[in-house]
Protein backbone atom coordinates (compact mmCIF):
# COMPACT_ATOMS: atom_id res chain seq x y z
CA UNK A 1 0.00 0.00 0.00
CA UNK A 2 1.01 3.29 -0.94
CA UNK A 3 2.32 5.63 2.07
CA UNK A 4 0.65 8.89 1.45
CA UNK A 5 -2.95 9.07 0.45
CA UNK A 6 -3.40 10.08 -2.88
CA UNK A 7 -4.09 13.57 -3.75
CA UNK A 8 -5.43 13.89 -6.98
CA UNK A 9 -9.05 15.41 -7.21
CA UNK A 10 -11.23 12.14 -6.79
CA UNK A 11 -9.39 10.81 -4.47
CA UNK A 12 -9.55 14.02 -2.23
CA UNK A 13 -13.70 13.81 -3.13
CA UNK A 14 -13.56 10.24 -2.00
CA UNK A 15 -11.76 10.95 1.32
CA UNK A 16 -14.40 13.52 1.70
CA UNK A 17 -17.18 11.48 1.56
CA UNK A 18 -15.86 8.35 3.12
CA UNK A 19 -15.28 10.70 6.06
CA UNK A 20 -18.69 12.57 5.56
CA UNK A 21 -20.58 9.40 5.61
CA UNK A 22 -18.68 7.68 9.11
CA UNK A 23 -19.32 10.87 11.09
CA UNK A 24 -22.69 11.26 9.48
CA UNK A 25 -23.73 7.55 9.96
CA UNK A 26 -21.98 6.38 13.10
CA UNK A 27 -24.09 3.28 14.53
CA UNK A 28 -24.18 0.03 12.64
CA UNK A 29 -27.82 0.33 12.34
CA UNK A 30 -27.50 3.85 9.92
CA UNK A 31 -24.55 2.25 8.27
CA UNK A 32 -27.45 -0.43 7.72
CA UNK A 33 -29.58 1.99 6.17
CA UNK A 34 -27.29 3.71 4.33
CA UNK A 35 -25.61 1.27 2.36
CA UNK A 36 -29.29 -0.05 1.61
CA UNK A 37 -30.27 2.70 0.23
CA UNK A 38 -27.24 3.20 -1.74
CA UNK A 39 -27.72 -0.30 -3.08
CA UNK A 40 -31.43 0.97 -3.70
CA UNK A 41 -30.96 3.73 -5.47
CA UNK A 42 -28.43 2.79 -7.67
CA UNK A 43 -30.44 -0.54 -8.99
CA UNK A 44 -33.31 2.19 -9.66
CA UNK A 45 -31.39 4.74 -11.34
CA UNK A 46 -29.35 1.37 -13.25
CA UNK A 47 -32.68 -0.52 -14.30
CA UNK A 48 -34.65 2.94 -15.55
CA UNK A 49 -31.93 3.61 -18.04
CA UNK A 50 -31.46 0.21 -18.93
CA UNK A 51 -34.97 -0.21 -19.53
CA UNK A 52 -34.91 3.03 -21.41
CA UNK A 53 -32.57 2.28 -23.52
CA UNK A 54 -33.60 -1.56 -24.10
CA UNK A 55 -36.92 0.45 -25.53
CA UNK A 56 -35.59 2.52 -27.77
CA UNK A 57 -32.40 0.42 -29.06
CA UNK A 58 -33.72 -3.42 -28.33
CA UNK A 59 -31.84 -6.02 -27.16
CA UNK A 60 -29.85 -8.07 -29.01
CA UNK A 61 -32.64 -10.20 -29.75
CA UNK A 62 -33.31 -7.91 -32.52
CA UNK A 63 -30.25 -9.35 -34.61
CA UNK A 64 -31.87 -8.20 -38.20
CA UNK A 65 -32.27 -4.69 -36.62
CA UNK A 66 -28.92 -4.76 -35.35
CA UNK A 67 -27.05 -5.79 -38.24
CA UNK A 68 -29.53 -2.91 -40.58
CA UNK A 69 -28.08 -0.26 -37.36
CA UNK A 70 -24.69 -1.34 -37.18
CA UNK A 71 -22.79 1.74 -38.70
CA UNK A 72 -25.91 3.93 -37.46
CA UNK A 73 -24.62 7.09 -35.70
CA UNK A 74 -26.46 7.61 -32.31
CA UNK A 75 -28.12 11.13 -30.96
CA UNK A 76 -25.55 13.19 -32.49
CA UNK A 77 -23.53 11.22 -34.38
CA UNK A 78 -21.30 10.34 -31.43
CA UNK A 79 -21.44 5.95 -30.73
CA UNK A 80 -22.49 3.30 -33.25
CA UNK A 81 -25.42 1.06 -32.28
CA UNK A 82 -23.07 -2.09 -30.91
CA UNK A 83 -21.81 0.27 -28.47
CA UNK A 84 -24.85 0.75 -27.06
CA UNK A 85 -25.58 -2.47 -27.03
CA UNK A 86 -22.40 -3.39 -25.23
CA UNK A 87 -23.92 -0.87 -22.69
CA UNK A 88 -26.89 -2.73 -22.38
CA UNK A 89 -25.26 -5.69 -22.02
CA UNK A 90 -22.85 -4.52 -19.22
CA UNK A 91 -26.07 -2.54 -17.57
CA UNK A 92 -27.85 -6.32 -17.66
CA UNK A 93 -24.97 -7.42 -15.61
CA UNK A 94 -24.54 -4.86 -13.14
CA UNK A 95 -28.32 -5.13 -12.51
CA UNK A 96 -27.75 -8.72 -11.88
CA UNK A 97 -24.67 -8.12 -9.92
CA UNK A 98 -26.94 -5.67 -7.72
CA UNK A 99 -29.68 -7.80 -7.20
CA UNK A 100 -26.89 -10.38 -6.11
CA UNK A 101 -25.83 -7.99 -3.78
CA UNK A 102 -29.38 -7.24 -2.54
CA UNK A 103 -29.70 -10.66 -1.40
CA UNK A 104 -26.63 -10.61 0.88
CA UNK A 105 -27.37 -7.13 2.31
CA UNK A 106 -30.93 -8.75 3.61
CA UNK A 107 -28.53 -10.71 5.63
CA UNK A 108 -26.63 -7.95 6.89
CA UNK A 109 -30.25 -6.21 8.13
CA UNK A 110 -30.81 -9.64 10.14
CA UNK A 111 -28.17 -8.40 13.00
CA UNK A 112 -28.76 -6.48 16.06
CA UNK A 113 -26.73 -5.05 18.43
CA UNK A 114 -27.21 -3.94 21.84
CA UNK A 115 -26.27 0.08 22.00
CA UNK A 116 -23.25 -0.10 24.05
CA UNK A 117 -22.30 -1.83 20.93
CA UNK A 118 -23.64 1.13 18.72
CA UNK A 119 -21.52 3.29 21.20
CA UNK A 120 -18.54 1.46 20.44
CA UNK A 121 -19.30 2.29 16.41
CA UNK A 122 -19.53 6.28 17.53
CA UNK A 123 -16.40 5.58 19.54
CA UNK A 124 -14.49 4.12 16.35
CA UNK A 125 -16.09 6.69 13.97
CA UNK A 126 -14.50 9.49 15.18
CA UNK A 127 -11.57 7.89 15.32
CA UNK A 128 -11.81 6.50 11.93
CA UNK A 129 -13.00 9.37 10.06
CA UNK A 130 -10.37 12.01 9.65
CA UNK A 131 -7.76 8.89 9.15
CA UNK A 132 -6.16 9.54 6.31
CA UNK A 133 -3.95 6.40 6.42
CA UNK A 134 -6.82 4.18 7.08
CA UNK A 135 -6.51 0.86 5.06
CA UNK A 136 -9.75 0.73 3.67
CA UNK A 137 -9.60 4.29 2.01
CA UNK A 138 -6.16 3.08 0.84
CA UNK A 139 -7.37 0.06 -0.43
CA UNK A 140 -10.31 1.73 -2.01
CA UNK A 141 -7.96 4.86 -3.65
CA UNK A 142 -5.63 1.73 -5.15
CA UNK A 143 -9.55 0.52 -6.81
CA UNK A 144 -9.96 3.82 -8.23
CA UNK A 145 -6.73 4.08 -9.72
CA UNK A 146 -6.92 0.49 -10.75
CA UNK A 147 -3.03 0.21 -9.92
CA UNK A 148 -0.64 -2.83 -11.22
CA UNK A 149 -0.37 -4.21 -7.60
CA UNK A 150 -4.52 -5.56 -7.84
CA UNK A 151 -4.98 -8.57 -9.23
CA UNK A 152 -6.59 -8.48 -12.31
CA UNK A 153 -10.32 -8.97 -12.58
CA UNK A 154 -10.60 -11.45 -15.04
Amino acid sequence: MPEEPCQCPDCQRFYREHDRLIRECPTLRHQQELNWAALQSFRTLAGRVLEDLQKQYGTRGNDAEDASNQATPVGGGEEPVDAIQQSIADLENINAHLFSIEALMERIFDVRVPEDIEQKFREFAGELAPDPHNADRLRLNRLLHQTPDLPDRN
